[in-house]
């Protein structure tokens, strides 16, 4: 298998991951320098641990969080994945009450790797069309 193919198999993982908060994963595919580029975060993500905060900062706002993977780029120490989060409010997002309403956003999440272990994310989610979904914003 190519480098490139292997770390297209590490991102499918690190969903996986992600979701089921294996912090196991976490602490052997995720370098303790890792840094998430998000601007739509109030904290920072770093290392292992970061992503597990990150993880317990989303999922209880969304328990039944999916994370359908679309698209996969390959080049170099790079990968691009194309997904969508979905999932519906059920719990306290940042100072929002659960609203009840489903969101469907468009992602795009560009990894790094070094030796077969995530050092670099930069994350962009459509954040105004989640605010305009949980009603927020105005459609």
């Amino acid at each position: 298998m190519s480098v490139q193919e292997t770390n297209k198999q590490l991102c499918r993982e690190y969903f996986q991951a992600f979701l089921a908060r294996d912090t196991g994963w976490m602490a052997r595919h995720i370098a303790p320098e890792f840094v998430r580029h998000d601007p739509g975060l109030p904290f920072e993500v770093r290392g292992p641990k970061g992503v597990a905060q990150l993880h317990d900062a989303l999922l209880p706002a969304f328990p039944d969080m999916e994370l359908p993977l679309l698209d996969f780029v390959a080049e170099g120490d790079k990968v691009l994945v194309r997904l969508k989060v979905k999932g519906t409010h059920t719990g306290a997002f940042g100072d929002m009450a659960a609203t009840g309403k489903r969101i469907d956003i468009d992602v795009l999440d560009l990894f790094q790797f070094k030796d077969g272990v995530l050092v670099e994310h930069w994350a962009l989610l459509d954040n105004l069309g989640m605010l305009k979904q949980l009603g927020a914003l105005p459609q």
